[in-house]
């Protein structure tokens, strides 16, 4: 049961982040995360329910943890909620991740990434960079994000080996393709109403 402890805190934090997006369920909150927690534990044919979602999503990087985590925090009202801008920044960064990942794992590109997680002393220096310009930046939610999947490395509390998979996954690679067209889109709104503004003001 122990070695299955992240995929019960996956049952939870994603539950608890899909169930309160709906704004009735504001007044239960508080006591969403003991309820999923108590029924990730159920047993279905001997395995707790938690399980059996772990089949779909695969274990969860680290980083995606602490962004659910984060996100599961803001709507109880323990956090603020991330800005704009540094939420551009945190897509921006673990986009890039993602991409230099996952087009090899495809079989699109010659050259294989992944390994680089099997021996990542330039990994974890270049990770400790981005940390330390999220830390210039003020970006809480990214070093945060950036240096648990690091300590959870270190102390391999995953069954991969793979520092690759303590950063990023599908799920997260997938969130920062929506959530950038999202951001693009506002972006492009934003701006055309600027040039609208602005015809309207010389003419």
């Amino acid at each position: 049961m122990a070695s299955l402890w992240q995929a019960h805190l996956s049952f939870v934090l994603l539950g608890f982040v899909l169930s309160s997006a709906f704004r009735f369920s504001a007044p239960w909150r508080p006591w969403w995360l003991p309820l999923l927690a108590a029924v990730s534990f159920i047993p279905v044919n001997e395995l707790p329910l938690a399980a059996y979602v772990r089949s779909f999503t695969d274990d969860l990087a680290i980083s995606t943890l602490v962004l659910l985590a984060w996100v599961a925090l803001g709507r109880l009202g323990v956090v603020q909620s991330i800005s704009r801008q540094h939420q551009v920044q945190m897509l921006l960064l673990f986009g890039v991740l993602s991409l230099v990942l996952y087009p090899a794992t495809l079989g699109l590109t010659y050259f294989d990434p992944y390994r680089w997680g099997f021996n990542p002393r330039p990994m974890i220096m270049l990770v400790g960079a981005l940390a330390l310009l999220m830390v210039w930046l003020r970006n809480g939610l990214a070093v945060w994000m950036l240096a648990v999947g690091t300590l959870a490395f270190a102390l391999r509390l995953k069954a991969s080996e793979n520092y690759w998979d303590y950063l990023v996954d599908p799920l997260l690679a997938g969130y920062c393709v929506v959530a950038g067209l999202m951001q693009f889109k506002l972006w492009e709104r934003a701006c055309s109403r600027m040039r609208s503004i602005r015809r309207h003001i010389w003419h």
